[in-house]
This record gives structure tokens, sequence and C-alpha cells, in this order.
């Protein structure tokens, strides 16, 4: 009775156990079936690393000139605004070269000043002497016409020419020193003579030294890696601090090889920090892809032809470039880890496509108003020490450059009616 009763057991048994090895093997092939799906589907368009970190710009802060520090304007993680004062060195020596380099431009367009009245004068001097030789050949033509007749004596007659060929070389020498004046303002005005255009740039650039004693935060951000000290001695070129803007980060995430093969610009990218956990993504781009490994750009490269040799798989940098406004609703600092996975799917273009940024990537404007600055300056000096600049009541003076290059048509039409009038017959007699 016990052998038919085991019989009947030993066969259920052996039924539940292929039942549940049916099971088994069939959850195992679902499984497997739904991974490869999933893999042909998704995670074969997928490449992904945790060797990602957070990059940005740290833009540091020089001198362009020597000086002493007298006060410092921001300390390590404050922020700082655009065009802020962060660092002041003391202006005592650039303020005296500046009232020097200002007093010679005024000096200097008061000289081209006279140069321009000068000439005037000379021309004025060449009319007259113009208008002495004319007179000077009346007399000697009258004198000549009366010797004929004995009225007047040789000696008389030899000193009318005497005085005639002094008139001309009185005339003469009036010239050429009119032609030496001119020389030196010729086709030139005020503003554009080159003795002010040298003395204007030596202000500009006092001007320029002068304001450099101010150094500004070129962008706005968190200031970092202050090492500048007050009565600190400081060079050109020296760093004083750093600024980090951190709207303007992106992360560098290192790629094995083989996951390169795929990989193009532009293709979607979504990351998570270490710091907001995977509750928080963000979404980016490949921007960019590294010219060379880590390795070969590292401070020791390897040197893989000596010694003995093992295979190690290289990682190249790829720039992502991250969504401004997630960064601003979740900062970032330079430095956190994060994880990236890129979206492959679209392996459309070349691997590394050569194209031109003709754009400026970067640029601040918080030193062009010291340029605009300077020249407002230089022009104020020049209109203060300008002929229009005159006591009320005075006249203000002709046009220096019309009288150094055009003659005084009044005086010579007087030298002409003189001439005219000195050789009409009987007259003088």
């Amino acid at each position: 009775m016990n052998t038919q009763t085991a019989a009947p057991r030993s066969s259920f048994l052996k039924s539940r156990r292929g039942l549940w090895l049916t099971i088994m093997v069939s959850a195992f092939l679902a499984v497997g079936i739904a991974y490869g799906v999933y893999w042909a589907k998704v995670l074969r368009y997928s490449q992904s690393t945790d060797d990602a970190y957070v990059n940005g710009n740290v833009v540091q802060i020089t001198p362009q000139i020597s000086g002493t520090v007298v006060s410092i304007g921001a300390d390590d993680t404050q922020f700082v605004k655009s065009g802020q004062p962060l660092v002041r060195l003391d202006q005592a020596d650039a303020k005296v070269a500046l009232d020097q380099a200002e007093a010679q431009l005024a000096r200097s367009v008061r000289e081209v000043r006279n140069l321009f009245a000068t000439t005037a004068q000379l021309q004025a001097a060449v009319d007259i002497r113009r208008t002495d030789l004319a007179a000077a050949q009346n007399d000697l033509a009258r004198r000549a016409q009366l010797a004929t007749s004995g009225a007047v004596s040789g000696e008389e007659l030899q000193h009318a020419r005497d005085a005639v060929k002094a008139a001309q070389s009185g005339l003469l020498a009036a010239q050429q020193q009119l032609v030496g004046n001119r020389a030196r303002t010729d086709h030139t005005t005020l503003e554009d003579h080159p003795d002010v255009r040298n003395a204007a740039a030596a202000v500009r650039n006092a001007y320029l030294t002068y304001a450099r004693t101010v150094l500004p935060a070129p962008v706005s951000g968190f200031v970092a890696r202050r090492n500048v000290q007050l009565g600190q001695r400081v060079s050109p070129g020296a760093p004083l601090m750093a600024v980090v803007p951190l709207d303007q980060v992106w992360v560098d995430a290192n790629f094995k090889e083989p996951q390169l093969a795929g990989m193009r610009v532009g293709q979607p990218v979504t990351l998570t920090a270490d710091l907001y956990g995977n509750s928080i993504h963000y979404h980016g781009k490949v921007a960019g892809f590294g010219a060379g490994t880590g390795s070969a750009f590292s401070l020791l490269p390897a040197q893989n032809a000596t010694g003995n040799w093992i295979k190690i798989v290289q990682r190249v940098p790829v720039r992502i470039a991250l969504d401004p406004r997630e960064v601003a609703a979740n900062p970032l600092q330079i430095g956190l880890t994060m994880k990236a996975e890129v979206n492959v799917r679209d392996g459309d273009g070349a691997r590394l496509p050569q194209l031109a940024n003709r754009a400026v990537s970067y640029s601040t404007d918080v030193f062009h108003s010291t340029d605009e600055s300077a020249d407002s300056r230089v022009q104020a000096i020049i209109a203060a020490n300008d002929a229009g600049a005159v006591a009320p009541g005075v006249q203000p003076a002709p046009n220096r450059k019309l009288l150094a290059t055009a003659p005084s048509n009044r005086l010579a039409s007087v030298a002409a009616t003189a001439a005219r009038s000195s050789l009409t017959p009987g007259m003088g007699k």
C-alpha cells in the first residue's frame, strides 16, 4: 500500500518541479527579451558617464600698472556686479603725471596758436615789403625821367636804385620767413597740428594710467582666491583675485574612446548633479570635443615608448552646454560632480565638424568709458586754450588757417593802386 501511495506522490512532485522550472525559464526569457528590446530601442543610443564636472570662466583681476594697494572692495564668497571697484591703488604719482601732461597740452595749444598768428603777421609783412618795393620802383622811374633833363643828379638816381635793391631784398627775406613759418602750419588746424596731437596723446596716456589705479570687476560673479592685501606693492599682471560668473558654467564630461564613435555636436544630454540628487535634471547639448585626451595635455604626459607598456583606455573631454534658465533656478559651482547621459540616436554629421565661430564669445565694456573720458578731457583742454575762449567783450581772433594760406587781398590791392598811380604821367611833379 505504501508503494502504491508513493508512486503518485513522486509523479506529482516531478510535475510541480517541471512547472516551476518552466515558469522560471519563461520569466528569464521574458526578462531577456524585454532587456533586448529596451537595449535595441534605448540603451544602444545612450552613452553615459559619471566622470563629469562643472567648469566655467575664472576671470583674473590683474593690475595694468604698478602701485600700492590702498583699498579692497570685495572679499571671497561675495557677489560683485560688473564695473564695481574691487581694488584701488595709490593715485598720487599718476595724478602728478596727469597734471604735467595737461599743462604741456595747454602750452602746446598756445604755441600752435602763436604759429598761426605769426603766419598772419608774416603775410602782412610780405605785403608791406611788396608795397615798399612798388613805391621804390615808382620813385626810381620818376627820377630816371627827370635825370634826362638834368633835374636830378646822378647820385640821387643811384640812391633810388639802391632803395629798389634794398626793397627787393627785404621782400625776399619776408617771403622766406613766411614760407618757413607756413611749413609748420600748412594743411593743419589747431587740433590736427602734430605738436597738439603729440601732447594730446601724452594726456590720454597719463589719464589712462590714472584711471587704471582703480580695478573694476569685468563681469558679474562671485569673488574667489583673493590674495591681495592692503599696502601690498603690486606689479602689472600679478593675480590679485578672481571673479567667477556662475551664470556661464558648462560641464566637461570625460567619455571613453569607444563611447565617442556615435557622438555628434548638438546631441541632447540629460544631466544630474550629486549636489541635488536625481530629483533635479539638467538638459543640455554637446557643444564640442577636446582636441586630445586628458593625458595628452597633462602636466606629465605618458611616455608609452619607454619601458613596459600597459594599455589603458583613454578618455576625451566633451563640453556640454547647459540651459541658462535651469542653471539660474538651480545654481551650480565649479568643480561639482555631474552624471551625463548623451542621446546618440541622431548620428548625422561629421564627428569633428570644422565650424568657425565668428561671433565674440565673451566681452566686457567696463573699460570703454575710460577712453571716452580721456578724449573729453583732451577736448576740454584744447577748447579752454583755443582762441575761441576769449574774455567777454573781446572779439574772437580771425580764422588762423585762412590767414596762413591766403594772402592779404586788401594790402595787395592798395599796393597795386599805388603802383598804377605812380606810373601815371604828370604824377609827382
